[in-house]
């Protein structure tokens, strides 16, 4: 097992083999998203219905994810509410930092 992939990986032929495969794919998913677009642009209810639909979807999604960080908004209040009141100012300030540390992440990847 250790040889195989020793070998494989000084070869490089486990990583030739996934790269055409992976680019066989993107070919199939392009030719189905052509033919897709082609259909839609010849049935302009149906695409207008799609469209709306995607729409949709992707509000429904972002309402999801909204409920969950308010899930877990209230997931941490609860939480917090077990803390003894010695440990709530540290644990504030832990949170506090933690946040602040993951938006400048995130702000700076903008």
């Amino acid at each position: 097992m250790v040889v195989d992939q020793m070998l494989k990986s000084t070869i490089g032929v486990t990583n030739t083999e996934d790269m055409i495969i992976e680019a066989m794919r993107d070919l199939v998913k392009d030719e189905i998203k052509k033919q897709i677009k082609q259909k839609l642009d010849e049935n302009p209810q149906l695409k207008a219905e799609m469209k709306q639909a995607v729409k949709d979807f992707l509000d429904a999604k972002m309402r999801e994810g909204y409920a969950l960080v308010r899930m877990a908004k209230c997931s941490a209040e609860l939480g917090v509410k077990f803390v003894p009141e010695d440990m709530k100012a540290k644990l504030s300030q832990d949170v506090a930092e933690f946040i602040e540390k993951e938006v400048t992440q995130v702000m700076e990847k903008m």
